[in-house]
């Protein structure tokens, strides 16, 4: 006998969230009613002018006018560009409404309107921790619309809230994907790919807001930064890898041109140059490739060996 009782209570509980989808709302053009609502208008005020001859039919008509002019009069809205109206009876989703105008529904329906313009929020700057761990300061700019009202309304608690919310998770998830620089340009960062990063974000934060019945139209990085207690830090650091980027390339283009040089000289045969002086001559020209101060001639009035 438990048994037979518990099982239709454990139907009855619903633990899963019922997932809403937009649907076209029976409703109709407002002006029809508008010239319905002044035919009634006209009908109470002959049915006024009857009292005095014959009350009874006269309160008969003010009774039905009045009742049809609360029953016309209940059921009208208006919707402006880029809004819609959900239709609900009793609480149940009954479809949206996004034709614009004056608009009328049945005066037992109740009507939520929202909007569907294009929303542009700029985010709160996040401090984030980038894939090398290095604290790093990130804020957005999303254009974003509601394209499903119903979920928008019925599916999440204030969708609004829930964007901001879902922003800052996804910047959280983007920022500690990548590094925020990389001064061999070996892997995608931060600073260096801005364009492949607002990209993640945008498709990052569209599955978190799908649910929520929005579309992300942009999603672009505003502000990127590494944080103040480690900013100097790494300045110095970027300045030293630059310092040291610039001298491998120095060096890499000087050697080049010392073989260049050798090359040339010993396929015109304009000089004969043994081990030793062909070591001094590389010499000589490195410090001149390499310094980073002007060289000074010095005229060598013997031989090298001298």
């Amino acid at each position: 006998m438990n048994t037979s009782l518990s099982a239709p209570d454990s139907g009855r509980r619903s633990t899963g969230l019922t997932a809403a989808q937009e649907t076209l709302a029976a409703t109709m053009s407002g002006y029809p009613m508008l010239l319905a609502l002044l035919v009634d208008i006209g009908v109470l005020a002959y049915a006024i002018a009857l009292m005095p001859e014959t009350p009874g039919l006269g309160l008969i008509l003010i009774i039905a006018t009045g009742l049809g002019l609360f029953f016309l009069t209940s059921g009208f809205y208006l919707l402006s560009p880029n809004q819609a109206a959900a239709i609900q009876l009793f609480g149940t989703y009954k479809g949206t409404d996004r034709a614009t105008g004056l608009r009328w529904v049945l005066p037992w329906l109740t009507r939520k309107k929202i909007s569907v313009r294009i929303h542009n929020v700029t985010s709160d700057t996040v401090k984030v921790n980038d894939l090398r761990g290095n604290p790093i300061e990130i804020a957005t700019n999303v254009v974003w619309r509601v394209t499903d009202t119903a979920r928008a309304l019925f599916d999440v608690e204030r969708y609004e809230d829930f964007i901001d919310i879902q922003i800052e998770s996804a910047i959280r998830v983007i920022g500690a994907r990548y590094p925020y620089d990389d001064i061999e340009h070996e892997e995608i960062t931060l600073r260096g790919d801005a364009a492949v990063v607002s990209e993640e974000l945008e498709c990052e934060l569209q599955d978190r807001v799908e649910r929520a019945g929005v579309t992300i139209d942009e999603c672009r990085l505003t502000h990127l930064a590494y944080a103040p207690e480690i900013a100097q830090a790494m300045l110095r650091r970027q300045q030293a890898e630059a310092v040291i980027a610039a001298r491998q390339k120095l060096v890499a283009g000087a050697v080049g041109m010392v073989e260049m040089a050798l090359e040339q000289l010993s396929a015109k045969n304009v000089v004969e140059l043994d081990d030793e002086r062909r070591a001094a001559m590389v010499s000589n020209l490195m410090v001149v490739l390499c310094s980073e101060r002007d060289t000074q001639p010095v005229i060598n009035a013997g031989s090298l060996y001298q």
